[in-house]
Parts: C-alpha cells; structure tokens; sequence
C-alpha cells in the first residue's frame, strides 16, 4: 500500500485520469490518501478524510512513508482558520499560499515537518479535537460567503454545496462526508423544521426524488448554502426561497442533526 500528501495549496481531484474529466473534489494542503492504482500519468487515491476516490495528476504526488500516513492520520493537527495564509518552506526557502482548512502539524507558531520537508507557518489555527457549538459551525460557515460556486470546489474561490457543508464543519474538527446523498445518511433525522436548530443540514431532492443540494440552517428561518455563490436565503417546510428570482430554488427532503 503507497500513501501521499497534499504539499501543494490545491490539487483538483479528477472523475477519470483526464485533465478532459470533471473535478469531483479537491484536495488541499496537509491533506492525506492512500494510492489505488497508478498509470502512466495519473493515479487514483482515497482521501483520507472521507474515503473520497479520485485521479490526481502523478506530477503532484508526494509520497510518504506507512510511518508518516499514521503520523498525518492521527487527528494531532491543527486547521487553518485564514482564509488565504502564507506558509514558509524552510527547506527550499520558498513561500506559496494556503487556504482555508488545510492541515497544519506540530504546535501553534512552531516549524514542523511534513515528508522531510520543514514548515513555518504563523497563521491562526484551531485544533481538530475541538468540540464546537452550533454558533462556531455558523462562524466557519458564513468565512465563505460570497464564494463562487465551482463544482468540486473546497475553497473559498471556488466551491460546491457539499463541499462547502463538508468545509464548515471540518474547521471545527468535525468530519462529514463528500456528496450531499452522502452526508444525508449522518446524524440524526429531524421531523419538522419547525424542530430544527442552527447548524442542522437540510437536504432538497429533484423531481426523481434524488438528493442533489445541502445547505446548513441559520436562526430566523434562514439558510446559507452554495448555488451560484455561497448565499444566505430564506427557507421554510417547502424549502428554499430566493428573494432575487421570487420564487422557490430548492424542495426540502431532510433535515439531519450533526452535532
């Protein structure tokens, strides 16, 4: 079994091993996988996070030791709470940007190593053992709004309403999986919206009943969620309503609670 690391801001995640294929998902800095299969240029991993599989381009593989991976695996880590931070290879004496949500190892402030390279990174952070109220779901939820919608995105330039969902709760150490079908089979069942609280996700289907869209629920009968952008609408029991288009965007299906 090979296991590798994301050394690098961002690597898109790819359907198939084509440059040609959608972007399922992304992988960002400090970020873990277990290698598949590998081709001439391209292999296939599973992030480690959500067990997530996907092709990345070979060229931005980095590789690491069994040792390492149970290292990088441990939850000891910290999590970037910037929206865009630089981190200091001390190494090669290069900077380069990382984003929000990236995985940073070692103590607060201090340099660390990450497969024989070293670190230095002085952004603010929070730890990824943290147990988080719904007030801080909704914290880390609204550092994206405005973010364009991109699918497969996990970043505040560009991101999807999985993703974005799947973002807000891991900066408070809290591991959802990738797609909405998928996420809608955590937590508990919550009946009426009426009984739901901030932070609970709701979950809206299409008209052959397949969940296709998330978003997490604010105070006030209100929702942030990616469609177009990371923005805030108002819901209700029929769902999703768009002040812009006067018109209802979503049907709801589920609502589950997550912490």
């Amino acid at each position: 079994m090979s296991y590798g690391v994301c050394e690098y801001s961002v690597i898109p995640v790819r359907k198939e091993a084509s440059h040609k294929t959608e972007m399922v998902t992304q992988l960002i800095f400090g970020q873990s996988y277990t290698i598949l299969v590998k081709k001439k240029d391209w292999v296939q991993i599973k992030i480690t996070d959500d067990n997530y599989e996907g092709w990345i381009e070979v060229k931005q593989v980095n590789q690491i030791s069994e040792q390492e991976f149970k290292y990088v695996t441990s939850n000891k880590y910290l999590i970037s709470t910037d929206l865009v931070q630089v981190i200091t290879n001390l190494t090669t004496n290069s900077i380069f940007p990382i984003l929000l949500g990236s995985h940073i190892y070692g103590e607060e402030n201090k340099p660390f190593f990450l497969n024989k390279q070293e670190y230095q990174y002085n952004g603010a952070v929070a730890s990824s053992a943290q147990k988080n109220d719904q007030a801080k779901i909704i914290e880390n939820a609204l550092m994206y709004h405005h973010a364009p919608y991109l699918w497969g995105g996990k970043t505040p330039f560009g991101i999807d309403c999985s993703g974005f969902v799947q973002m807000a709760y891991h900066l408070s150490g809290i591991k959802l999986l990738r797609d909405a079908s998928q996420q809608a089979s955590q937590g508990e069942t919550i009946n009426l919206i009426s009984d739901a609280s901030p932070a609970d996700l709701c979950f809206f289907d299409n008209e052959e009943g397949e969940i296709t869209h998330v978003g997490i629920l604010l105070p006030h009968s209100k929702i942030i969620h990616a469609s177009g952008c990371v923005r805030i609408d108002s819901i209700d029991h029929q769902g999703i309503y768009n002040s812009n288009t006067q018109s209802y965007s979503h049907k709801l299906r589920l609502i589950k609670k997550i912490i």
